[in-house]
């Protein structure tokens, strides 16, 4: 096991009864000290004791609401002695909020499948894969925005693959794509992280060309160089890649020579009354050029109206993607009536 699994949180098990482990410099600036019983303490710990779960949420939202705490400590599973590093916040979320925490090591998810049309040869190019929960109790934002909070954003990302390529083994046709968000924060060693994703794809028996992994637009990349060591081990085992939201975020235009992706997809806010409106025209023939520049795809999302459908064929894009198209559905309709 990677020594930053434990940190992504794929490893971390939150025994029913145990103990805390902090550094006494932590607690002295937080200006506060759990309410729990004080175990052992020394100049390099203190070890606080808890006999339920329920003990040690409530101890942490008077601690945490008090101090608002924000530093890693150890939880210490006292019958077998592991400890696990997380958070204060971590914990924190994850006492606050079980059900959503059991939801996602649960991996109770459905893909729904939005189609994605080869607008040159009106056909079906593929789908994108848009998490859900099963029963749909849980909106889509607020079940990331939870795993952001909590720490379990690789967890859920593991799970969102999982659920995508099993969608694609149960609906789709070979040769039909299948579009998956990936978070590339949650990817710590590209080598070794992405095992996950390629034992996902033998088990099911899935065509790696049949893969595109998007990176996801809410992340603001920092590390260029580890976003293209990600996207270079993804196409080393046959997958494709896309770039989502080019224009908004990180992604500008001036990134596409040195990350290469195999599709760029158009941010919606350039799309909407793309035939009508100067400024959206004026970006969207700077993409055409450079990305033909760079044999690159280029996929419009966010298509509304039969006019903007209309503008964009004649433009030469090549890929169109929104409710003018299709919604997304947990079946995918047998035949799409294209435009």
């Amino acid at each position: 096991m990677a020594k930053d699994c434990q940190y992504c949180g794929t490893s971390v098990f939150i025994p029913e009864q145990g103990a805390l482990v902090l550094n006494p410099k932590h607690i002295n600036q937080a200006g506060k000290e759990p309410s729990l019983p004080l175990n052992h303490e020394s100049p390099e710990a203190k070890v606080y004791i808890y006999r339920s779960k329920e003990e040690l949420r409530l101890a942490l939202v008077d601690w945490f609401e008090a101090s608002t705490p924000d530093y890693w400590i150890h939880i210490l599973n006292t019958e077998s002695s592991q400890s696990f590093p997380i958070s204060i916040r971590h914990l924190y979320e994850r006492l606050q909020y079980p059900e959503l925490a059991d939801l996602i090591h649960s991996g109770l998810f459905q893909s729904h499948l939005q189609p994605i049309v080869d607008m040159k040869h009106n056909r079906v190019h593929g789908y994108e894969s848009l998490l859900r929960t099963k029963d749909l109790s849980v909106p889509p934002g607020e079940l990331f925005s939870y795993a952001s909070r909590s720490g379990l954003q690789s967890m859920l990302d593991q799970k969102a693959r999982r659920t995508a390529v099993r969608a694609k083994s149960e609906h789709l046709n070979a040769g039909d794509k299948i579009f998956i968000n990936f978070l590339p924060s949650t990817i710590y060693v590209p080598e070794f992280c992405l095992k996950h994703t390629f034992q996902i794809v033998k088990e099911f028996n899935i065509d790696p060309e049949d893969l595109v992994f998007e990176v996801v637009e809410t992340e603001k990349i920092d590390d260029v160089e580890h976003l293209k060591s990600i996207l270079e081990t993804y196409k080393a085992s046959g997958m494709k890649v896309a770039l989502d939201d080019v224009g908004s975020g990180y992604s500008t235009l001036e990134m596409l020579s040195l990350l290469q992706p195999d599709y760029l997809k158009i941010d919606r806010s350039y799309i909407q009354n793309c035939h009508s409106d100067v400024n959206n025209q004026a970006f969207l023939f700077d993409v055409m050029e450079r990305a033909k520049h760079l044999n690159i795809h280029v996929l419009a999302e966010g298509i509304e109206l039969q006019e903007e459908w209309e503008w964009l064929q004649q433009l030469g894009v090549d890929f169109g993607q929104g409710y003018y198209i299709g919604k997304p559905q947990a079946v995918p309709e047998k035949e799409l009536i294209l435009p």
